[in-house]
């Protein structure tokens, strides 16, 4: 049995995550399917660094895979490519040790979430469109209360696999691309959906409808508050597993697009 890892991007918007679901179309279990095929074999098996919600995606997801093969890593990417669905796409293959696992070895993660100040007719899936005006740096001041150990049970669903809510967070950047707000969550791991529930609580800050003292009580007490601004899946990226010596992205760019304003439209 050999071990190769895997480096991917997915656009998520017809997937249920990651996770293999016996009902449900998921980014795992299409993997799998095909790699049953490539192989002929019922014995492949695939594992990642962790899940995706339904809807979000991933620029840069490591996953690792075992199997009984004497095909290149080149080879692999080449007959997986073909066979994938446009939204799925593996970008490198790599052997790798026995002991490597995607999961078990991450050191940490980053998220980047896209909110577009404006209606765009191509980005929908890719970006949450608030039409409310926002403090940009209201956000940016409430933000670093996030940084550092923190109990993030009021921005989770219960979850039977984690076996705390204690998060670290290393850093969070926010930044003002043309109509893009970009926010980049740099964590130890994350919880169901506690991203997309901190991008939300950001948000309603940005709004003037909560405040950081909100904020800090979220974080101090256990809330179901914070489920009420759970921010849609469809801005939320996947940018970033980092295992042992490697090196962290350092500029915070648009995932996909860019919304610039339509200077070309004035005369």
């Amino acid at each position: 049995m050999s071990r190769f890892k895997i480096y991917l991007e997915y656009d998520g918007t017809r997937y249920s995550g990651w996770q293999k679901q016996t009902n449900a179309k998921t980014v795992q279990g299409t993997l799998l399917r095909i790699a049953e095929e490539i192989f002929d074999a019922a014995g492949p098996d695939i594992q990642g660094c962790g899940r995706t919600d339904s809807g979000v995606h991933a620029l840069n997801y490591t996953a690792h895979l075992d199997v009984k093969t004497m095909l290149a890593p080149e080879i692999i990417k080449l007959k997986f490519n073909d066979k994938l669905p446009y939204d799925i796409n593996i970008l490198e293959v790599e052997k790798t040790s026995g002991k490597f696992h995607a999961r078990h070895d991450a050191i940490s993660r980053s998220y980047v979430y896209q909110i577009s100040r404006r209606r765009t007719a191509f980005g929908k899936p890719f970006v949450w469109w608030i039409k409310d005006e926002l403090n940009f740096k209201r956000m940016i001041s409430a933000a670093d209360c996030f940084i550092g150990m923190h109990d993030f049970i009021s921005f989770a669903d219960d979850d039977p696999e984690e076996k705390s809510t204690k998060v670290l967070i290393e850093n969070i950047e926010l930044k003002e691309e043309g109509d893009l707000i970009l926010i980049r969550i740099r964590g130890s791991h994350f919880l169901w959906k506690m991203v997309r529930r901190m991008v939300g609580v950001l948000a309603e800050i940005g709004r003037g409808r909560k405040s950081e003292k909100d904020l800090l009580f979220y974080l101090n007490n256990r809330s179901s508050e914070p489920a009420k601004y759970t921010a849609p899946p469809s801005g939320l990226f996947l940018e970033q597993v980092l295992y042992k010596d490697d090196k962290f992205k350092q500029e915070l760019t648009p995932p996909l697009i860019i919304l610039n304003k339509a200077e070309y439209c004035k005369n």
